[in-house]
């Protein structure tokens, strides 16, 4: 009599797979509206944008038949090469903690089950199911733990997710330390603790020191594992009865919860909702000359792929199948600018192109004013694997150099969900970041290139220029 429920990504766009569920998450998902990342949204400081925009994801779960959304995403920004970066707020645990509890609570109104991850200690994405974090405890309880303990205390999550990783020799999913006595024992967190997938290690070990749930479905062995360890003496009943009382509410409150929810949602609020967290999450890093925003009927050269072929997310896990894609170019050809040309300018994964940046220079005399997009690639960030530098591609930074040499009136649009070094920076007059804003993130680019909306988010992490 205990009905199954479905656990679905992500942070900032639901990703229930259509047909046959796999490990990976390579088959397609059901469409979805795709948010800004939260490394955008952290730029916007705002816990009551999260909090809409987890009611948000939260109605599409339920429509969906979704009981737990497995966001957000909170790990602390130890290293900015982390392939990862993007689906996480800051390197601040109080801006991390207190937006990751508005997202918590928007989730969770819809009667769905938030699970914020990963705990904890997991910085990294090279080895992550073998890296060991080292960690004294002033270090773990004032930087790595603070923001799961200002979002459990204040957003109240049904489950949790545990790390891949070690911390201090111990799997984070075998952790007494970690799930007993400070995620149960001191902050009173009575939920489910879940694997992240495929990071069970010694299941029975994890039941015994406080994790709920194997994922994915670990099938017979996993029973009989247990039962086994049991007539050992490894484990005790209670321990799996103890388990049972944390992972049956779950269950039986959000399949209630599901079971009287609408079957569909507003899309195009939804994406309406998107765009304004776009366009709050925008930072104005450089505005020389007050050259943003453009006067309408400026005459504007679009230059860069990311104008026509926008990058909006991030890869992995988290990547949703969104329900529409708004195109810079296409936003700025409908505006009160005077679009007089596109050029791509480069090829986006580096590979040089002579002939690419020669068109682009040639637009770029015609123009009063160059907007130049540019930025990360699509494997630049990824889960699974750590960036192995901070630049961004040569071929785009010989390029800008180039344009700037026939038309220094450049506003470059910068695309990434994470740090890039910056000692381009003297060949442009206005630099905005565009971060990896949604589906809805070129519109809001567009208002605030001509001024419709105010660029006004802050950095939530540290950027260097080399």
């Amino acid at each position: 009599g205990i009905p199954q429920i479905w656990l679905s990504d992500g942070p900032h766009g639901l990703r229930k797979q259509a047909g046959e569920s796999d490990h990976l998450g390579l088959n397609p998902s059901v469409p979805a509206t795709c948010f800004p990342t939260a490394s955008a949204v952290a730029n916007s400081w705002d816990a009551a944008l999260g909090e809409e925009i987890g009611a948000a994801l939260g109605e599409e779960a339920a429509a969906q038949e979704v009981s737990v959304v497995l966001g957000p995403g909170l790990n602390m920004k130890r290293n900015p090469l982390c392939g990862r970066s993007f689906e996480y707020f800051s390197e601040d645990p109080y801006l991390a903690g207190k937006l990751a509890a508005g997202y918590i609570r928007g989730i969770q109104s819809k009667g769905v089950a938030a699970c914020p991850k990963h705990f904890a200690v997991n910085s990294q994405e090279t080895r992550r199911m073998a890296s060991d974090s080292i960690v004294d405890e002033r270090t773990l309880r004032e930087i790595y733990l603070t923001g799961f303990e200002i979002a459990v205390k204040e957003g109240h999550p049904r489950s949790i997710m545990s790390s891949y990783n070690l911390v201090n020799g111990t799997y984070a999913n075998e952790n007494k330390h970690l799930l007993m006595e400070i995620l149960r024992g001191e902050w009173g967190f009575d939920g489910a603790v879940i694997t992240d997938w495929g990071g069970s290690n010694d299941h029975a070990l994890g039941v015994k020191n406080g994790s709920t749930l194997e994922m994915p479905a670990p099938g017979g062995d996993s029973v009989r594992e247990l039962l086994a360890a049991v007539e050992s003496g490894k484990i005790s009943e209670s321990d799996i009865d103890a388990r049972l009382s944390e992972l049956l509410p779950l269950v039986f409150d959000t399949k209630a919860a599901l079971d009287a929810a609408p079957r569909e949602f507003d899309a195009a609020a939804h994406h309406a909702l998107a765009r304004r967290a776009a366009a709050e999450s925008l930072v104005l890093l450089k505005n020389e000359g007050s050259l943003l925003p453009l006067a309408a009927g400026s005459k504007v050269a679009v230059i860069g792929d990311f104008a026509k072929n926008p990058r909006y997310q991030g890869a992995g896990s988290s990547m949703v199948n969104s329900t529409q894609v708004d195109v810079l170019l296409d936003k700025l050809i409908n505006s009160e600018l005077n679009v007089i040309g596109y050029q791509q300018g480069f090829d986006r994964h580096g590979k040089p192109d002579a002939a690419l940046q020669k068109s682009a220079c040639e637009l770029a005399t015609q123009a009063d004013t160059v907007i130049l997009c540019m930025g990360l690639d699509e494997i630049a960030e990824s889960e699974g694997l750590d960036r192995s530098n901070l630049r961004l591609a040569q071929n785009q930074l010989d390029l800008l150099q180039a344009v700037a040499a026939v038309n220094p009136k450049i506003v470059v649009v910068l695309y990434s969900g994470s740090v890039v070094e910056t000692p381009w920076l003297d060949n442009c007059q206005a630099l905005l970041y565009a971060a990896l804003g949604g589906q809805a993130g070129a519109g809001a680019v567009a208002d605030a290139l001509t001024g419709k909306v105010n660029p006004c988010g802050k950095l939530a992490e540290t950027w260097p220029l080399t």
